[in-house]
């Protein structure tokens, strides 16, 4: 029983392997490359629109509508990041019912490499909203003796990103492989639709605390733009 995909290796020179991981992930990226330019290609104005191209639409509209309820008030700047977190996660997650599919989530590395994603989205994006300066100011709120605590803030919640997301993936992975190696069918089918349903969670709050995170680095930028505004508007 392997704890992660990483642990299927297919090639290796020194230190560089090529595992399962990267297969699947690789596998994964072309997968939702081709769906999406399928789904998106005949795309029409008009009312007669395809069944894909009307889930395709509910789909963002529900992504765009959690982003501003979380407090980004233009989820369409944010929608690309954002919306590709929660599909790549979602998909991976979904694509459990596949016979001896391991997801690239159940993996260290990929949710590392996401949560280092949301890492550098969060000043790029705080940057853009407010400049360098109104950035690094943040850090220093309320007061200049929180700085350290903010940066340990900022490092610790990338981690806890990724070991949630592993950890929730891989033990959902191990419960079903034991369950059908000691127990008849039908129970772990059961499980196993508990963990797609667990899947789909797991992306919703991977996404929805990256929302939260970039609102956090963007949200003085944005209150100081809301108060200039209203200073013209009654000026």
């Amino acid at each position: 029983m392997r704890l992660s995909p990483d642990d299927m290796i297919y090639w290796e020179y020194g230190f560089i392997n090529l595992n399962l991981t990267i297969v699947t992930t690789w596998a994964l990226m072309l997968l939702l490359a081709v769906g999406t330019w399928a789904i998106t290609r005949n795309l029409k104005s008009d009312i007669k629109a395809t069944r894909w191209q009307s889930i395709l639409e509910m789909l963002i509209l529900m992504i765009q509508n959690q982003i501003k309820e979380v407090g980004l008030n233009r989820p369409r700047k944010y929608m690309g990041f954002i919306g590709t977190l929660f599909l790549f996660i979602a998909v991976s997650n979904l694509l459990t019912i596949v016979p001896w599919y391991e997801p690239p989530t159940a993996s260290l590395s990929t949710t590392a490499a996401l949560a280092i994603c949301v890492f550098i989205a969060v000043p790029i994006f705080g940057i853009a909203e407010g400049g360098l300066r109104g950035y690094l100011k943040s850090y220093l709120q309320p007061n200049f003796i929180m700085l350290p605590f903010n940066i340990i803030s900022e490092l610790s919640r990338t981690l806890a990103l990724a070991v949630r997301l592993f950890g929730n993936i891989m033990s959902g992975g191990l419960i079903v492989s034991v369950l059908l190696s000691i127990v008849p069918f039908f129970f772990p089918v059961i499980m196993s639709a508990l963990g797609l349903l667990t899947g789909m969670i797991q992306a919703y709050i991977f996404a929805i605390l990256a929302t939260v995170y970039i609102t956090a680095a963007t949200q003085d930028a944005q209150e100081q733009k809301n108060k200039n505004l209203k200073q013209i508007q009654h000026g």
